[in-house]
């Protein structure tokens, strides 16, 4: 047996129930917009404070909330994430700010601090860099770790002169000198100055071409000094650009030249 139809309603029916439901979306509408003007503009959503967490070493909490306060606008709803987290970043020292609403009318931000490695540049100035290659501006008075090593170099050439001074300045130690300044030129060559004083020219090339050739130089310039009734801290410079071994001058002694062979 075949199932009858169902019998279909009235057009006029079938347009009031349609209406219905098209009054009934419209003023869902209008009460969720006029719930969220309320919350909008009602004062118990205005950011009434800031927790601030984190590495705040070299800013206290009160001063960044003192200081980023004024730039922000909006409230709970309507504050921008990402510009008050940009304002964050903006002051010294901060390198990542991450701010989350914390409901009501709270934020709450997560700063992570640079970690200077370096200072960057010339004598005196304000930049420095982290472990991770970047360069910060920041009051080199406010550094409490000394002994910090100075680099320099082109514009966006950080990383690498950071990477070349991890791999060239423990060389050195095994004769008791530390680097204390490396330089890259605008022309590419590697530029070395010690605790003692001294300047040792490099040459160019990456870390895998310039570390051997530091090599070749600590593990003979012991020898080579005492040749002339010196040790490794009388040396005043050196060039290691030669093919096969370096050029040296020895305090009291006149140009010494050393060619070590290979092997």
């Amino acid at each position: 047996m075949s199932k009858k139809a169902a019998p279909q309603l009235p057009s006029d029916v079938r347009l009031m129930n349609a209406t219905t439901a098209v009054l009934f979306t419209a003023f869902a509408a209008l009460l969720l917009a006029a719930a969220g003007w309320w919350a909008v503009r009602h004062p118990l959503f205005a950011v009434a404070g800031i927790t601030v967490q984190g590495d705040i070493t070299h800013n206290s909490a009160a001063t960044l909330r003192a200081n980023v306060a004024p730039h922000l606008a909006g409230n709970f709803f309507t504050i921008d994430l990402a510009g008050t987290r940009r304002v964050f970043e903006n002051v010294p020292w901060v390198r990542q700010a991450v701010v989350r609403r914390e409901f009501p009318n709270r934020l709450r931000v997560t700063l992570q601090e640079h970690q200077a490695a370096a200072f960057w540049g010339e004598e005196g100035a304000s930049r420095m860099v982290n472990g991770f290659g970047e360069v910060f501006e920041a009051n080199a008075g406010e550094v409490e770790l000394d002994g910090l090593p100075r680099l320099a170099g082109p514009d966006g050439q950080a990383p690498q002169v950071l990477a070349m001074y991890r791999a060239v300045a423990p060389l050195f130690e095994p004769l008791d000198l530390s680097a204390e300044e490396l330089t890259l030129t605008g022309r590419g060559s590697w530029q070395v100055s010690l605790d003692t004083g001294a300047v040792v020219e490099l040459g160019r090339g990456d870390v895998a071409e310039v570390v051997p050739r530091v090599q070749r130089f600590v593990q003979t310039l012991t020898q080579v000094a005492s040749r002339y009734g010196r040790r490794p801290e009388a040396l005043v410079s050196a060039d290691l650009r030669y093919g096969d071994g370096y050029a040296i001058r020895l305090r009291g002694v006149g140009t010494v030249e050393a060619a070590p062979k290979r092997g």
